[in-house]
């Protein structure tokens, strides 16, 4: 029997999953346009499955970084995937072919859905239907990106990555209900800005979430 918890998060995640996938437009026609051909931007697509890593490495290979460069930059930017697969593993449950899907799939989106519901079935339907929505919305657009780049232009003009965090921070805002992690919030948003100019793609967002981290501790440990 379907719960209305179960239904929200149902919607919740479809909403989430058409917001992101669009971004993938933006993939498919700046990895072309990076000097990578179709069959090599989805392959890249469906296997990495991490948008953060996949933009890096289309702006380190369209800058002339080598392959070590990229693959060690993409892996830097992966690593809070796993920092997610510890908090999943328990709404993903035991099973081997399982937990190897769920790998794959634990992404920004899928952990944000999952965690933002209250009920535990619903957190499961929240991750599965994120991760598969995305996954197949995000090649589909990638897909589409990498044979109509040329056609579109500066795909950046359309603000499609604005989207992508949008539906990201629409869904996490219900959350904040007390002032700590309002100031946490805080602070990790000043030092995404201030990281931005500064640093490569993808890592002032592990920069801020650090600072989160730790400002999230201090305060924990004061409270103890």
């Amino acid at each position: 029997m379907t719960t209305p918890a179960v239904r929200s998060a149902v919607g919740t995640a479809l909403s989430v999953a058409g917001a992101v996938s669009l971004y993938g437009i933006s993939f498919g026609a700046l990895s072309t346009a990076s000097g990578l051909d179709f069959w090599q931007t989805q392959v890249l697509s469906l296997f990495m499955f991490s948008g953060g890593s996949q933009f890096a490495i289309i702006g380190l290979v369209a800058g002339g970084a080598t392959g070590f460069s990229a693959i060690a930059a993409a892996g830097l930017l992966g690593i809070r995937n796993g920092l997610y697969a510890v908090r999943m593993s328990s709404v993903v449950g035991p099973g081997f072919f399982k937990r190897l899907i769920a790998g794959h799939w634990t992404i920004d989106e899928s952990t944000a859905v999952s965690i933002a519901q209250e009920e535990p079935r619903a957190q499961r339907v929240g991750f599965w239907v994120t991760g598969a929505a995305i996954y197949v919305g995000w090649n589909t657009t990638t897909a589409i990106g990498a044979v109509i780049g040329d056609a579109l232009g500066d795909v950046r003009a359309y603000g499609l990555d604005a989207a992508a965090a949008a539906a990201f921070v629409g869904l996490l805002w219900p959350r904040i209900h007390s002032r700590e992690p309002i100031a946490v919030a805080a602070v990790a948003a000043v030092v995404t800005a201030l990281a931005i100019p500064t640093l490569p793609a993808g890592v002032p967002i592990i920069v801020a979430a650090l600072a989160g981290l730790a400002l999230a501790l201090v305060r924990e440990r004061r409270h103890a």
